[in-house]
């Protein structure tokens, strides 16, 4: 039997140069299944990124600490890996591409560097590619399950959650099983599913590829991507009527008002932000309103003390005291 996230790791190779993939695939199995990250960097070492560490890889798989033994990445396995990613058609990627990523089947995204070129509407294309970042999608189904009977008041509505941890620590994985969990409907909530509209910015939650989320979002949910916050909040609201919207990654003025529409429409919101503690988010600008208004009724600290995901704390967003136990 296959182990599947060894299975993923093999169907990424697919999108890389062959050698460069020749590489990659003598890594030992055992570290396949846990990789996160492939970076390849014009004139640099293969590097690659898991348990919140990084490693460069040898000519014959191993990974090492010392970059002067590393696989060195040329302009050549830029090129093919590139044209992999793309399909051979830049032009059907355009729009992703101002983004500076695409997304792949399986919902992996490849980030972009090299030489942004700007037009009269702003960015029209990344060009010379010097540098490619491929991020391995990991859904984790049953994650959110430990956590779902603080978010759900007497009522049996949700509270408006906001998850927050630093990079790599897991939210965007707790957000997605969390959206699964509340569409479908569970023991753990009555049993009742909710609508969700999904507001996918950078096409991570969802990972549509060809109209068809890649991951499992639920029965129940509706996607927007590649929308603004704020636009895509008053599409759904509009045409989809949902109970909840959820987006990933809050920060600007923008998201703000988009958070302030779904409240005024009394739709529910699941969020997810960079940060570290309240404090934290105070010092933010645009989310010291949210904090002062009282907006969110649930805040979900996550870090990786004990793993990516580890839910740190649960605060209570009128008391701001714990309420995890």
């Amino acid at each position: 039997m296959v182990d599947r996230g060894i299975d993923v790791y093999e169907n990424i190779l697919e999108y890389i140069g062959y050698e460069i993939s020749q590489v990659l695939k003598r890594i030992p199995d055992t570290y396949k299944k846990i990789i996160e990250e492939i970076r390849l960097r014009y004139g640099s070492p293969i590097n690659i990124y898991f348990g919140n560490t990084d490693f460069f890889v040898t000519e014959n798989g191993q990974l090492t600490k010392d970059e002067t033994q590393g696989k060195i990445v040329n302009k050549r396995d830029l090129i093919e890996t590139f044209q992999l990613i793309s399909n051979y058609s830049v032009y059907a990627f355009e729009e992703e591409i101002k983004n500076g990523f695409i997304t792949l089947k399986g919902g992996h995204r490849v980030g972009l560097g090299g030489k942004v070129l700007y037009g009269v509407n702003g960015i029209e294309t990344i060009r010379d590619i010097s540098s490619l970042n491929i991020r391995i999608a990991k859904e984790k189904k049953g994650v959110s399950e430990k956590i779902i009977r603080f978010l759900i008041d007497k009522s049996n509505r949700v509270y408006n959650t906001l998850i927050v941890s630093p990079p790599q620590c897991g939210k965007t994985t707790m957000l997605r099983d969390l959206i699964r969990l509340l569409s479908n409907g569970s023991e753990l909530i009555g049993n009742k599913g909710f609508k969700v509209g999904v507001i996918d910015e950078r096409f991570e939650l969802a990972g549509i590829y060809n109209g068809m989320p890649q991951f499992d979002i639920g029965i129940r949910t509706d996607v927007l991507s590649g929308s603004n916050k704020k636009d895509g909040t008053i599409m759904m609201i509009r045409a989809m009527s949902p109970e909840i919207i959820a987006m990933d990654e809050i920060g600007s003025n923008l998201d703000v008002e988009a958070i302030h529409e779904a409240i005024k429409a009394g739709i529910r919101i699941i969020a997810t932000i960079h940060g570290d503690d309240l404090e934290d988010l105070i010092s933010k600008r645009s989310l010291k309103i949210l904090i002062e208004e009282k907006v969110f009724k649930r805040y979900i600290f996550l870090d990786n003390s004990k793993g990516i995901g580890t839910i740190k704390d649960i605060v209570d967003g009128n008391s701001f005291k714990s309420v995890y136990r």
